[in-house]
């Protein structure tokens, strides 16, 4: 009986592991990086970066960092 039901919690871990991972919401940039060239000094620049979610699993934006 023991064998038995380690056998198939040892048969149910990667469906397990496998289904959580796969569940996981993923974050796509097409254009991660920007090369604004030579700009002025004291000049006011923008771009606009579209985010993508491409995961299956709703991706909660907390925190935005520019660098």
């Amino acid at each position: 009986m023991k064998k038995v039901l380690l056998f198939s919690v040892l048969l149910m871990f990667p469906v397990l592991v496998f289904s959580v991972s796969w569940a996981q919401p993923k974050l796509s940039i097409p254009e991660p990086d920007f090369d604004f060239g030579y700009v002025p000094q004291h000049s006011v620049i923008s771009h606009v970066f579209w985010l993508y979610s491409t995961g299956t699993d709703s991706l909660k934006v907390v925190n935005v960092r520019p660098g």
